[in-house]
C-alpha cells in the first residue's frame, strides 16, 4: 500500500541518493533510474534520484525522485488488480519493512517482486499526438504503422487510443515495432492479450487522471510471465517517467505542453552549449528543486494532499 503524500514529503531527502550500494544481495541490472538485486525468493528493485535526459544519466539527481515514482507505481497498483495482477510480493509491505530494517534509506523507494520471465517488448500506448509520435506523423501520415485521420496537429488528441508497440533496447533507442513484428516475438495470442490489457489500463489510467485535473497523454506498460504462463504486470506504472502528464487547465492544441516531468531539465540543458553526450552538465539548484516540484505536484494531484 502506498505512502500518503504527507508521509512521503516527510521522507523526502536533502540530497540525492544515486548510488545504492553495501546491500547483503548480488546487483543483477542497473538501469537509467533503477537497480536490481537477486533477494533469493525475489528481486528488489531500487529507484535511485538519478535523472537522465536526451539518454544521458546527469551527475545530479532529484533528492526523492525515487521515493515520488515508486509510492506512485504503489499506489496505482492498488487501482488496477482487478484488472490485472502485479509482480509485487504478498503483504509487500511487510515484506519490504522486514527485509530492509537494515536499510532506512531505501525505504520507500523499495519493491520487492516475484521473479518473472519479462517480455521482449514495450506496451506503448498514445492517446495524443506527441513526442516520437508526432515525429513519425509529421514525416509519414501514420503513427508508426498504424492509420489515423490527415491534418492532425502537435497535441490533438487522437480518434481513440493506439496501441504502438517498441522494442527493448539494452543500449540506445528503443525501436517502433509492427503489429506483425510484435506479433512476432510474443506469438499472435500474446499480442493481442497485451494491446488489449494494455489499451484497458490506458483508459483507468485517464480516468483517474482526469479526476486529478491531469490529461495522460501516452504511457508505456511492461509485463511479464509467471511459471504458468500467466500475465503480469511489472516494473512502474503511470509515473511521470513512463507517462506523458500534462495539466488540463492549460491544455492547448497546436502547440507543446507543459508536463509533470523533466521538461524543466530538457529546456535548461537545451539552452546550454552541450553535446547531448556524456558527460552531462551539472544542474543549478533552482532547476533541480523545480523539477521535484513539478513530480511532486503530479504525486498530490493524483494520491490526494
Amino acid at each position: 500500500m502506498a505512502w500518503s503524500t504527507a508521509q512521503i514529503k516527510t521522507a523526502l531527502p536533502r540530497e540525492a541518493l544515486t548510488r545504492v550500494e553495501g546491500l547483503p544481495w548480488p546487483k543483477i541490472g542497473s538501469g537509467k533510474v533503477r537497480e536490481l538485486f537477486d533477494a533469493g525468493d525475489a528481486l528488489l528493485m531500487v529507484a535511485s534520484d538519478r535523472l537522465s535526459a536526451f539518454d544521458v544519466v546527469l551527475p545530479d539527481g532529484i533528492p526523492g525522485k525515487g521515493i515520488l515514482l515508486t509510492q506512485l507505481s504503489l499506489w496505482w497498483f492498488e487501482r488496477t488488480t482487478q484488472l490485472t495482477p502485479n509482480h509485487l510480493l504478498p503483504n509487500h509491505d511487510a515484506e519490504a519493512a522486514k527485509r530492509l530494517k537494515d536499510f532506512p534509506q531505501l525505504q520507500g523507494r523499495s519493491m520487492f517482486v516475484r521473479k518473472l520471465k519479462p517480455l521482449p517488448v514495450e506496451a506503448v500506448v498514445r492517446g495524443y499526438l506527441a513526442g516520437s509520435g508526432l515525429k513519425t506523423y509529421k514525416q509519414t501520415g501514420r503513427l508508426f504503422d498504424q492509420v489515423i485521420p490527415a491534418g492532425l496537429g502537435e497535441s490533438d488528441k487522437l480518434p481513440q487510443p493506439v496501441f504502438t508497440p517498441t522494442s527493448k533496447a539494452h543500449a540506445g533507442h528503443d525501436e517502433p515495432l509492427t503489429a506483425t513484428q510484435c506479433a512476432g516475438l510474443l506469438g499472435a495470442q500474446r499480442y493481442v492479450e497485451v494491446r488489449d490489457l494494455s489499451l484497458k489500463l490506458f483508459e483507468l489510467g485517464v480516468k483517474e487522471a482526469a479526476r486529478a485535473g491531469i490529461i495522460l497523454a501516452d504511457t508505456k506498460f511492461e509485463f511479464g510471465l509467471d511459471p504458468d504462463g500467466k500475465l503480469i504486470l511489472i516494473d512502474e506504472l503511470f509515473t511521470p517517467d513512463s507517462s506523458r502528464f500534462w495539466p488540463a487547465a492549460d491544455y492547448q492544441p497546436g502547440r507543446p505542453q507543459m508536463a509533470f516531468d523533466k521538461q524543466y531539465v530538457r529546456d535548461h540543458l537545451e539552452t546550454l552549449n552541450w553535446n547531448k553526450n556524456p558527460p552531462g552538465p551539472h544542474l543549478p539548484q533552482n532547476i533541480i528543486l523545480q523539477t521535484q516540484k513539478r513530480y511532486l505536484e503530479a504525486v498530490e494531484r493524483l494520491m490526494g494532499k
